[in-house]
């Protein structure tokens, strides 16, 4: 579901989008991730996710502390049983002057952080040697167009360290509070994106919202090494499924509205039913993220960039 600076395999990848009022960051979004990666490089390489909002810091990195399995706890709560493994206006920031690249270590990554991509490559040598990947102009020209402003986030990986990570969990002011976003452009060769081009995905897409009513969706339970500081942001209940097979390149969305007309149903084969015309595949087109929205939901490409979500569905047999 991520662009990588050099050729990689990603496989088996966990996407979560959360929505909820914090106790001190008020309204905002929470973005989980992981995947397990073959470096296919001679060298360093790095993934390089894309986020839906204007500010973003070093601090809105969650440690996940001992619970590897957070993100799996969740596809576990929505798996069909028996498959097997497959608005508010806060002073988050301070008043401190904010750098144009932050570099920080979390987990195995080094990461840059920045919201102009064509400050990334001399911040470079801030990373240490051993994962220092190449960037190369004409990606970070591709982010600049398409994602004017928005945060980039670029985890530097060795070839040692990159075949499982812990979970990626952050949280940020979101762009359209209304609208979850799950970055999921994809391109693996260090190239630049080829965004509605068909790809290979092997992903869980999962959801969760603190305004869900008692009956929504499936109890997580995060019950397993979670920090106490990390609890305000996890979801109760979440729902999802697994794609596979090929789908256009691009981002999933779903609007907080439609996340919340979702219930659970009783069936033979069926545990809950999300609407199928729901979630979306975004194509990163450039604009501000409501416009994207809007072309997604009434332009030519909507049937074609509608995804199928409910349980037991894997795209490849659609």
């Amino acid at each position: 579901m991520c662009v990588s600076t050099g050729e990689a395999e990603f496989t088996g990848t966990t996407l979560y989008g959360g929505r909820l009022r914090h106790p001190e960051h008020g309204l905002i979004h929470v973005l989980g991730y992981q995947n397990t990666v073959a470096n296919l490089t001679d060298g360093p390489n790095a993934m390089v996710l894309h986020l839906p909002t204007y500010r973003m810091g070093r601090r809105n990195f969650l440690s996940v502390g001992t619970a590897s399995d957070l993100l799996q706890s969740m596809v576990d709560a929505v798996k069909p049983v028996g498959a097997g493994p497959l608005p508010d206006a806060m002073d988050w920031m301070g008043g401190d002057a904010v750098p144009a690249v932050q570099v920080f270590e979390h987990d195995v990554y080094t990461v840059l952080l920045a919201h102009d991509p064509a400050a990334l490559p001399a911040a470079l040598t801030q990373v240490p040697e051993h994962r220092r990947p190449a960037l190369g102009g004409e990606l970070w020209r591709f982010y600049e167009e398409r994602y004017p402003g928005q945060a980039i986030a670029v985890c530097c990986f060795d070839n040692k360290q990159a075949a499982r990570a812990k979970p990626l969990l952050m949280w940020y002011p979101p762009l359209d509070p209304d609208v979850l976003t799950l970055p999921a452009l994809d391109c693996h060769t260090g190239a630049v994106p080829d965004p509605g081009a068909d790809v290979a995905v092997d992903h869980w897409v999962l959801f969760g919202t603190d305004e869900a009513p008692q009956d929504w969706g499936s109890p997580v339970d995060n019950g397993h090494g979670a920090p106490e500081d990390l609890r305000p942001f996890l979801p109760r209940s979440v729902m999802g499924d697994h794609f596979g097979g090929t789908l256009p390149n691009g981002d999933f969305a779903i609007t907080h509205a439609d996340l919340l007309q979702s219930r659970i149903t009783e069936g033979d084969d069926v545990s809950f039913d999300l609407d199928p015309r729901l979630v979306r595949r975004v194509r990163g087109a450039a604009g501000h993220a409501e416009d994207r929205w809007r072309r997604v939901r009434q332009g030519p490409d909507t049937e074609r960039s509608t995804l199928l979500v409910g349980r037991g569905h894997d795209s490849s047999r659609s």
